[in-house]
């Protein structure tokens, strides 16, 4: 269990990045699609995870949100 562990809080921050930056370009959408490259497009690139997988990166949160609740 102590190998799962990072890889658990990686995959939740992960997750939360993928969420939070996909929010933030619904609430001021020229933020995050100024800044396509560089270190800053990291942040685009999640919202264009967030936008296109939505299904999928819902499912995740539910999986790591039982998993955190119940197995850890």
């Amino acid at each position: 269990t102590l190998l799962c562990l990072p890889f658990s809080i990686l995959l939740t921050v992960i997750l939360l990045l993928i969420c939070m930056c996909a929010y933030i370009r619904s609430l001021a959408p020229s933020l995050l699609d100024r800044n396509k490259t560089g270190v800053l497009g990291i942040f685009w690139k999640c919202v264009r995870i967030g936008e296109r997988k939505s299904p999928y990166v819902a499912v995740c949160c539910i999986v790591m949100a039982f998993s955190i609740l119940f197995i850890q």
